[in-house]
């Protein structure tokens, strides 16, 4: 996927976007994402002028933006992801209950 985006941003000149900005971008599509999550399963339903969204697609919106991000400060994904596993499986080990274990 990394590599996906960078070969699409590198075709513009003006590159990734800073950080700053990213982060910005980040909250924007964040806020899509929670508007379409909030009209789903929330209590606010949409107006019936508005467009029918996806979660999905804005799921994806905020990945892009990730990516871009990760892309443009030399971090590969695939070993951060693998750092925060590590993490979650060894602090978060006994935290919950699992499903493969009987109730007694």
């Amino acid at each position: 996927m990394q590599k996906e985006v960078d070969d699409y941003i590198s075709q513009f000149k003006e590159g990734y976007f800073k950080p700053l900005s990213l982060i910005a971008r980040m909250t924007e599509e964040l806020g899509e994402l929670s508007r379409e999550v909030n009209h789903t399963y929330g209590e606010k339903p949409k107006k019936k002028e508005e467009a029918e969204g996806s979660i999905a697609l804005e799921l994806a919106d905020l990945m892009f933006v990730i990516t871009c991000m990760a892309n443009s400060l030399d971090i590969d994904l695939e070993e951060a992801h693998k750092a925060v596993m590590h993490k979650f499986n060894t602090r978060d080990a006994n935290r919950w209950t699992r499903k493969d274990t009987e109730e007694k």
